[in-house]
């Protein structure tokens, strides 16, 4: 039996991955933080930035096809052991936490129907109850992931045709109430007292949380049925989320004003949905979200448990994370992962943390793992002596750098933080010279650095 992926099968893990909770909050996020002129720039920003990353993402797979280990392998093969290592590590990571916060919003959407103004049971996902019932569908997903990625992926296909339906009919109702003055009322934001461009900025991590995914079949590339069929899977997904983002954001500024949109509980979209079709618009939305976000959440799974597996392979991680079942699952890594995703919910409930929280410390691990790829590019395409690619590496790399100015200080301290004990993984990674090459001096100044700044950057956060 054929257990290799097909381009609908990867087009469907993208773009679930990347349509999870986000594009249910989306109206809201955006409109707390910008006015419509910096949603329109900020959308730009995002889309020729994300377009250039797809493309260096598929010109990656065609000139380099025998790297199938995804963004990881684009980072060992282009800057060294050590940076291909800091790529894995802080994509799982952000995996992990991904995971967490699709598991705490599905039952935060799920207190629509349980819970009332003097009874809370699942509250913003983050109370027993709702850790208890995200547990369960955490072992759930894990099984079903250890029955083989090809069955997990062939579900994921019907969860994304699930949750398009829901999205396309509040597209559909958006258009038909659009208020095109209510929508250029304060075009650029004077009653948030903030610049335009800091507006600007403030919607970037955003912007790339709900594009978070775009690197899914890359992730999955060695289970690909046809090489060719990663990039093409790419760009479809990210142009096909893309409209359905600026259609989204941009609509929903006309049908309430900017202000009331930016009060609105999340997901903010059943708000939307209420006001244009009354109480069944709620009900449309909430089972949208959870359909949504069950899907993604089963996308992410499988590449968090991927990367880990493809690192142990290639000697970043340690070796016991390499072993597959008899069904080709990623068994060590997929319970390595699921294991950690298990402590989060407990550290959850514990501390009170909510989506928002895990969406910036998500957003932030991801920011050097796409850096890299345009990077990587960059490197090939100089000396292959192709120009036209090294427009798109340069391009790429510009927007990740972007990324990065715009997360601000603070997030980048916290990355630090997350980084540093990566360090002793990748040391018990190469004991007994399992690696075939010895750390170069920079490398090994890098590994002090990370660790030293870990202590001011911890100190400075607590403050």
């Amino acid at each position: 039996m054929d257990k290799k992926l097909g381009l609908t099968a990867l087009t469907a893990l993208v773009l679930s991955s990347m349509l999870g909770a986000g594009v249910f909050s989306l109206p809201q996020n955006m409109a707390a933080v910008a006015s419509p002129a910096a949603l329109l720039i900020g959308w730009a920003i995002t889309g020729v930035g994300i377009v250039l990353l797809a493309l260096a993402m598929l010109l990656l797979s065609r000139l380099k096809p025998e790297l199938d280990g995804g963004i990881f392998s684009y980072a060992q093969a282009g800057f060294g052991e050590l940076i291909g290592f800091c790529s894995a590590w802080g994509y799982w990571l952000c995996a992990v936490i991904a995971n967490v916060s699709y598991l705490v919003i599905v039952f935060s959407a799920m207190s629509f129907f349980t819970d009332s103004p003097g009874h809370v049971i699942f509250g913003d996902g983050n109370t027993w109850q709702a850790v208890l019932a995200a547990s369960i569908l955490l072992w759930l997903v894990h099984a079903l992931v250890l029955r083989g990625v090809q069955t997990a992926a062939s579900i994921n296909l019907v969860a994304t045709l699930g949750k398009l339906l829901p999205l396309g009919l509040f597209v559909l109702l958006a258009i038909a109430a659009f208020n095109y003055d209510r929508f250029r009322f304060d075009f650029t934001g004077l009653a948030l007292g903030k610049p335009v461009w800091q507006q600007v900025k403030d919607t970037m991590l955003i912007t790339l949380w709900v594009f978070i995914g775009i690197e899914g079949a890359v992730v999955v590339s060695s289970r690909a049925r046809n090489r060719h069929d990663v990039g093409r899977a790419t760009l479809l997904a990210v142009s096909a989320a893309l409209a359905i983002y600026l259609l989204v954001t941009l609509l929903s500024l006309g049908i309430v004003p900017r202000a009331t949109l930016a009060e609105m509980r999340n997901p903010s979209m059943a708000g939307l949905m209420t006001s244009l079709i009354g109480h069944w618009g709620n009900l449309v939305i909430v089972g949208g979200l959870i359909v949504s976000v069950c899907g993604a959440y089963l996308s992410w799974t499988i590449m968090a448990a991927e990367v880990p597996l493809v690192a142990a392979l290639h000697g970043a991680f340690p070796r016991s994370l390499s072993r597959q079942n008899s069904r080709g699952a990623p068994a060590a890594s997929l319970w390595l992962t699921n294991g950690c995703v298990q402590v989060c919910l407990i550290l959850i409930w514990l501390t009170g943390s909510d989506y928002n929280t895990l969406l910036t410390i998500a957003s932030e691990m991801i920011l050097v793992p796409y850096l890299l790829v345009g990077a990587y590019l960059f490197k090939v395409a100089r000396g292959l002596n192709k120009p036209g690619a090294m427009a798109i590496a340069v391009g790429a790399s510009i927007y990740g750098l972007w990324l990065l100015y715009a997360s601000g200080p603070m997030h980048l301290l916290l990355s630090v933080v997350l980084y540093a004990p990566g360090m002793v993984l990748f040391l018990y990674a190469r004991r007994g010279g399992r690696a075939a090459d010895s750390l170069h001096l920079a490398e090994k100044s890098l590994m002090v650095l990370l660790v030293i700044a870990a202590v001011p950057a911890v100190w400075m956060l607590a403050r």
